[in-house]
Order: C-alpha cells, then sequence, then structure tokens
C-alpha cells in the first residue's frame, strides 16, 4: 500500500491495447481507490493484422500516435506529478515494435513501457482489488483483451498465479471468425480454440472454484451494459454488476444471430465493437463453463488503474 503519510498524487495512466487505448488521469491517497479526474478510451485496433503478419500497420500506428499526442496535450493541462504508458500483446508480438515506439517518443515525448502478460495481469490485479466488494478474499479474475486473455488466481498472503494465453477478440476474429455472421462451423472451432487454452492454463490450478470470479476490461463491461440495455455507458452500473451465465448465452446467440451492421445500435454495445463483441461473448462464455462458473462479478477497475496504483507505490519509494 501507498504510506498513510503519502500525500494525495495526480497521476496520468496510458494503456496502448490490441483493440483500444485508453486514459486515465486520477488522484490517489492512502487505502482509496484512484478518483477519476479525465478518461478517454478509443477504439483503435492498433493490433489489427499483427496475428498474421507480426508487423504494426503504417495505418494503424498513425491512428494511436494521432491519439497520443490529443492526449499529451490533456495530460499537460492537468499538471500531473507522473506519468506512465504501457503496451501489451500487440506490440509484445509486433516484429517492428521499435519503430513504433522510436515514433511514439519522438512525435508525443511518451516513453512507452511494453509489458508482459504476466506483468499485466499482475497490474491489472492491483486495479481490481482496489475496487472489490468488502468480503471479497480469494478472487480469479479474467481479463480478455484484443490479442491475449490473463487468468490470474489470487489468495491474500499468497503468490498469485498467473496464466496469460494468447486468445483475443482481434485474433480471435481474424484467425476463425471470418464470416459475417460468424458461421457454426466457425463457432465451434472457436470454443474449442477457448477451450483448450483454459483447460491448459489452469491445469494443476486448485482450489479457484471456491473463489469469486471477477471480470475486467471492454468485453466484459460491454456485456454488463448490454444486460442492462443501457443507453450510455454507466460505470456505476457496471461496476460490480453480476452477469450470469445465462445472460451470457442469450447475449451471445443475439450478437452471433446479426450481420455486424445489425448489431449497430444494440443497447449497451459501444461503437466500433460491434465485430469483436462477437468473438468477446464466445471467449466469456466457453471460460464460464468450461471452468464451472455460473456467474462472473464485472469490474470497471483493471489494467488502466493498476498502472497508476503501481506508479505511485514506485514514486513512493514501496
Amino acid at each position: 500500500m501507498i504510506r498513510p503519510d503519502t500525500p494525495t498524487l495526480r497521476l496520468a495512466g496510458i494503456d496502448i491495447g490490441t483493440l483500444t487505448c485508453r486514459l486515465l488521469i486520477a488522484d490517489l491517497a492512502p487505502s482509496v481507490s484512484p478518483q477519476e479526474r479525465y478518461a478517454d478510451r478509443r477504439i483503435l485496433r492498433l493490433g489489427e493484422g499483427v496475428d498474421h503478419t507480426r508487423r504494426l500497420s503504417d495505418n494503424a500506428m498513425e491512428r494511436v500516435i494521432g491519439c497520443l499526442r490529443e492526449w499529451r496535450n490533456v495530460i499537460d493541462d492537468h499538471r500531473v506529478a507522473g506519468c506512465t504508458v504501457v503496451a501489451t500483446s500487440a506490440v509484445r508480438d509486433a516484429k517492428n515494435r521499435g519503430e513504433f515506439l522510436d515514433r511514439v517518443k519522438r512525435e508525443t515525448g511518451f516513453d512507452v513501457e511494453i509489458i508482459t502478460g504476466d506483468e499485466e495481469a499482475r497490474r491489472t490485479l492491483l486495479g481490481i482489488r482496489s475496487g472489490l466488494p468488502a468480503g471479497v478474499t480469494d478472487v480469479v479474475a479474467l481479463d480478455i483483451g484484443g490479442g491475449s486473455t490473463e487468468f490470474i488466481f489470487d489468495r491474500p498472503a499468497r503468490q498469485p498465479i498467473v496464466r496469460s494465453i494468447d486468445v483475443g477478440v482481434v485474433r480471435l476474429c481474424e484467425r476463425i471468425l471470418k464470416h459475417d455472421p460468424p458461421t457454426s462451423q466457425e463457432i465451434e472451432q472457436a470454443r474449442e480454440w477457448v477451450r483448450r487454452e483454459i483447460q491448459t492454463a489452469v491445469e494443476g490450478v486448485q482450489g479457484y472454484h471456491a473463489a469469486t470470479f471477477v471480470g475486467t476490461a471492454g468485453t466484459i463491461t460491454t456485456l454488463a451494459a448490454m444486460a442492462q440495455e443501457l443507453p450510455a455507458y454507466e460505470p456505476a452500473r457496471i461496476h460490480n454488476y453480476e452477469l450470469a451465465l445465462s445472460t451470457v448465452r442469450e447475449l451471445e446467440q443475439m450478437v452471433l444471430s446479426r450481420k455486424k451492421a445489425d448489431r449497430i445500435g444494440l443497447p449497451g454495445l459501444e461503437k466500433n465493437r460491434e465485430e469483436v463483441i462477437a468473438a468477446g461473448a464466445i471467449i466469456v462464455r466457453t471460460v464460464m463453463e468450461t471452468l464451472g462458473m455460473a456467474k462472473l462479478l464485472v469490474s470497471d477497475l483493471g489494467l488502466r488503474e493498476g498502472v497508476l496504483i503501481d506508479l505511485a507505490r514506485r514514486m513512493c519509494g514501496r
């Protein structure tokens, strides 16, 4: 924890993901969840095509760098005490990541830290833990990204068990779900891939069935918004919402029975997530069924909060 005598710090964090880029500027104080002062997120698909080419495309890099230029000005206006920028699966996998990092530094001034799947999970867990309901101790956390998915089993006073698998919503769409809407054969192939990967990930892990199952990131928060048919995203109604497996099955059927164009405007579905929500629903349902989880506690807090908590601890010498 941050020391009790530590003054409040205003910090900025950016998560450059395979699908989405996120900015959070927040005030951090001891024993209190990050207090948001400014937040933004953009679906920019940096990882578009990386699964096949192992390269970040020029267009994708330009989209992200243009966004980072805007955010540089926002961060400067907020006079933060510190700033951290992390990149995940797409940049990890890209052969031309050096070119991207050099351009970001030259054109925006940001130094980007490429974090491993395990480190992504560790910081995600910091964010999740900062907002759990009272009384929740043991957790199994699921973080579904564009290029990878992290499984984290965490119990107090024990080392977390972290598994990162190379299955994400963008990767699943590009590798398997090629028709619109996906064919029954593609859906079954996708399920089998997810099932196989998650079974391997949890092999030998004991006791996770008794833990609280918690999910974070865009796929899961979107499903929670769709389950409630929210006309606009409301963090207070998303955070700690309980998503039942039966509801996930219904939502999966709804999106898989529609073409991408026909998903536009569905209540709760974020713009530009019309394609990847199909892959996301398949992943969530298959993971829940494979692990034997009947419900999922939704966390609106995750990696973007975790990177700020981690930065605050480092700045305070912890």
